[in-house]
């Protein structure tokens, strides 16, 4: 070949480089707009859920205490109801009854003192 036909081939291949045409080349993206907004609203619903599921044990959770709370306040209260019966027992004795009866001047005429729940018997 000579030089001439050298000159020509390179003068070719520069007008086949320059009327190439410039192809943007898109990169592939890892993930697609698609499957962002799927994994966006998915995070959404697992987000609100667990949201939703600390609030539910906060709530059960005051609510327990409170059960307990009334729970001691009942024992309490039991405790204090069955003194206070025991105290009206001791009270209602007929003896102790008698006894206050002749201290304020009243006669017992050989009566027989009976206790107000036999008395339906």
């Amino acid at each position: 070949m000579n030089a001439e036909q050298i000159k020509h081939l390179q003068h070719q291949e520069q007008e086949q480089t320059q009327k190439q045409v410039k192809v943007k080349v898109q990169k592939k993206r890892w993930i697609s707009r698609g499957e962002k907004f799927l994994y966006t609203v998915a995070s959404g619903i697992v987000l609100t859920a667990s949201v939703f599921m600390v609030q539910f044990s906060s709530t059960t959770d005051a609510l327990n205490r409170d059960v307990q709370k009334l729970e001691q306040q009942v024992k309490v209260q039991k405790t204090t109801n069955e003194n206070l019966q025991y105290e009206v027992k001791e009270l209602s004795n007929p003896d102790r009854i008698l006894k206050i009866a002749k201290e304020n001047g009243l006669k017992i005429q050989n009566a027989k003192v009976k206790q107000a729940s036999t008395i339906g018997n």
